[in-house]
């Protein structure tokens, strides 16, 4: 028996898939993205559709199988002008034939005749996929027509000067806004002016941080401002977050912290709008290099960086699931490979539900971190990180799959830039002792406003990024002389300071050589603010005259971020709101999530001591302590938070690893459908009185074991997408 109920259903999870349906991925989740504008697109719809889900459509809006539109098919012209195309000449591609694109009119045009079969389908919802442009592009004869008609002036080539990398890279994100615009609006009104119905747009993107540190411009904040967008999902994962970064001159993986500060920005781009998000998860990656445990311990690091951000309760629970739950890979002497283990199945399936759950529950408030504290970081960052010198060494291959040779593809020179120290030199030191630093999105500054008051001390610098509008210096201000403190960081050596924007441009009243001239002076600061700590208002300005890429070199640099943000404190009055950790923990209603943090000297005793039901083990066993050592984590169900099954119930569930429908209980019985992928072991934990007198699954004898000391009933069963039906009957 299938759900049928898909219009009933919110929208808390789904993934996406490019295959039929399969039974072994049916991950019973609410909604299914098909993925790809295939001719057997609708034969793929009905497949999923049959199986209870709210459909969705995904596809991407920067690359895809498009060669009809390349080969002449769509419309009589080659469109191999339209390729993305860095200085060399070669076309920057995600695989055969199938390169990045500059999203020209007709582009857009094209897509929208696929996009309107999906809509004819009965598709709810549609998300256009990753708009990237690489900063290695900007030299094909569309990009070069395109400037012309932005700027109003003949093509320069991006690489000559800073100036012009910044302004193609700002009209990178311009095009791909303009695409998104015009689809999004044109689909809406085909769907209400045809079918009568609304139809709703997303826009799944990597984080800022991520497409600025893998040099890709894309619309970003941008898109908060466009009325057809419907939201987005947050697309971080094992890929992105591995991706090396320097601390204390150390430059090596730092997979739970970079995936989140990752999540933060996100959350950050929609707090306050009213826009969806959902938090994105991949228990494997796009690179199938690695092994079985490389995976999870990966997976575990992101799925807990994530829950640390309680203002999002949406999630792509995983891409791909017919890759993560069919196909094999290698094992861990790299001699051979092997499929998914059963008990990681398992693992994934208990996660994924709990992820459907979280919406329940409120995060329980405490005091024990220093809170209010934020790092603001700006779409023009992107805009940055092209290359300027013609002698420096390029992408040779002009290609790039899915993430996988992002690093590798490199020089030495650009793996120095790939480490976007700048960022990450103010940001680790925070995040590594504890402190829950939130990248703030200042883009929205302008938008949204009191965007900034949930704040006590923000750090800014200039020196990666550049503030697009003068307001923003107002809404800054304004913050501080309210009782903020800003500490900002730079010393002006950028060269993207001279390029042609609002503090430069030619006969204005004022002119000035860099962007934070102008901020000291909204401060009532003098233009070239000298090092030092200078009340204005309310609040409080720190200067510091140092580059923030060198402060991730050595660990007084380091050391140094954090004693400026104690200071700041201090000088609020709030000495005593500083506090350092060795664990970043949260409590979403019963879930206790916990990451030790290495790499600090922090001696916190990271040892939870209560009853919990560990969810990152196959049997969901009780534990009465979970000790962490530097690097762990957690993900644990509380049972003094469980309560009592009450009511005169015999029994409560807790927690699954599948989908539980149609549950019913008194006091003398529990029943429920369970429903699951197929070929693997579903593990169920009940809270319960006493040994029940028998427990079934579809009528048959079913394994099961009553544990006395915790009260909880433990029960497994083979899984079926179709559901099974389990009852426990007690005396």
């Amino acid at each position: 028996m299938r759900v049928g109920k898909q219009h009933e259903r919110a929208e808390w999870t789904g993934f996406q898939e490019s295959r039929p349906y399969g039974p072994k991925y049916d991950l019973r989740t609410d909604f299914v993205m098909v993925y790809g504008l295939s001719d057997k697109l609708e034969e793929r719809i009905e497949g999923w559709r049959k199986a209870g889900y709210t459909i969705h459509l995904m596809t991407g809006v920067s690359w895809g199988e498009y060669q009809d539109y390349l080969y002449e098919k769509f419309d009589g012209r080659n469109h191999w002008d339209e390729a993305q195309m860095d200085r060399f000449g070669n076309y920057i591609q995600h695989g055969k034939d199938v390169p990045y694109m500059d999203p020209t009119i007709a582009f857009s045009e094209y897509l929208a005749t696929y996009i309107k079969k999906a809509i004819d389908c009965g598709v709810e919802a549609i998300h256009l996929e990753e708009p990237e442009y690489w900063a290695a592009s900007g030299y094909s004869e569309a990009f070069k027509r395109e400037w012309l008609t932005y700027y109003g002036e003949p093509w320069t080539a991006p690489h000559l000067s800073p100036d012009a990398q910044y302004r193609a890279s700002k009209l990178k994100a311009y095009l791909y806004y303009r695409a998104l615009d015009r689809l999004c609006a044109q689909m809406k009104e085909y769907a209400l002016v045809t079918y009568n119905r609304q139809v709703r747009f997303y826009v799944p993107t990597h984080s800022l941080i991520n497409y600025t540190q893998w040099r890709i411009i894309s619309p970003e904040a941008l898109l908060v401002s466009m009325p057809s967008c419907d939201g987005f999902i947050a697309q971080i994962w094992t890929g992105t977050a591995r991706t090396p970064n320097v601390y204390r001159g150390i430059r090596r993986e730092r997979t739970f912290e970079t995936a989140f500060l990752e999540y933060g920005v996100m959350q950050e781009l929609t707090r306050g709008t009213g826009r969806d998000m959902w938090f994105l998860h991949d228990p494997i990656e796009d690179n199938p290099r690695y092994s079985w445990s490389d995976y999870r311990y990966n997976y575990r690091a992101t799925v807990i960086a994530s829950l640390l951000h309680p203002g999002v309760s949406k999630f792509e629970v995983c891409p791909w699931p017919w890759r993560v739950f069919t196909r094999d890979y290698p094992t861990e002497d790299g001699k051979g490979k092997e499929g998914i283990p059963p008990s990681y199945k398992t693992v994934l399936l208990t996660v994924m539900n709990v992820l459907r759950d979280l919406h329940r529950h409120e995060e329980e408030q405490t005091d024990v971190y220093t809170s209010g504290i934020g790092l603001l970081l700006s779409n023009s960052a992107m805009y940055q990180r092209g290359d300027v010198l013609p002698e420096e060494p390029e992408i040779s291959t002009g290609k790039k799959e899915g993430g996988v040779t992002t690093s590798d593809m490199l020089s030495p020179e650009q793996r120095e830039l790939l480490d976007f120290s700048a960022f990450y030199g103010l940001a680790l030191p925070l995040v590594k002792h504890g402190i829950p630093l939130r990248p703030v999105q200042l883009d929205n500054a302008l938008t949204f406003p009191g965007y900034l008051d949930d704040y006590k001390v923000l750090l800014l610098s200039y020196e990666f990024m550049k503030p697009e509008h003068a307001g923003l210096h107002q809404a800054i201000a304004g913050w501080v002389r309210d009782g903020g403190v800003l500490i900002y960081v730079g010393d002006g050596t950028d060269a993207f300071h001279g390029v042609r924007e609002w503090w430069n441009r030619e006969g204005s009243r004022r002119s000035y050589e860099r962007p934070d001239q102008h901020l000291f002076e909204t401060l009532g600061l003098a233009a070239n603010q000298e090092d030092g700590e200078y009340a204005c208002g309310g609040g409080f300005v720190l200067v510091r005259r140092v580059h923030p890429a060198a402060l991730s070199r050595t660990g007084e640099g380091a050391d140094s971020v954090r004693s400026d943000v104690q200071l700041a404190l201090k000088l609020r009055g709030e000495a005593g709101a500083y506090r350092e950790s060795g664990i970043l923990r949260v409590k979403r209603g019963p879930y206790v999530i916990a990451q030790a943090l290495d790499e600090t000297e922090v001696a916190d005793r990271s040892i939870l001591e209560g009853r919990f039901i560990d969810l990152f083990e196959d049997d969901l066993p009780i534990v009465q302590s979970v000790e962490l050592k530097p690097g762990d984590n957690c993900l644990l169900y509380d049972l003094d938070a469980a309560g009592t099954a009450g009511d005169g119930k015999a029994a409560k569930l807790l927690v699954s690893s599948s989908r539980i429908e149609d549950e019913a209980a008194d006091e003398k019985t529990i029943a429920f459908r369970s429903e699951s992928p197929s070929d693997m072991t579903v593990s169920i934990r009940l809270l319960a009185a006493s040994a029940p007198k028998l427990v079934t699954v579809d009528g048959l004898a079913a394994d099961h074991v009553f544990d006395a000391a915790s009260g909880t009933l433990l029960i497994r069963h083979s899984g079926k997408p179709e559901g099974v039906l389990v009852e426990a009957v007690w005396n």
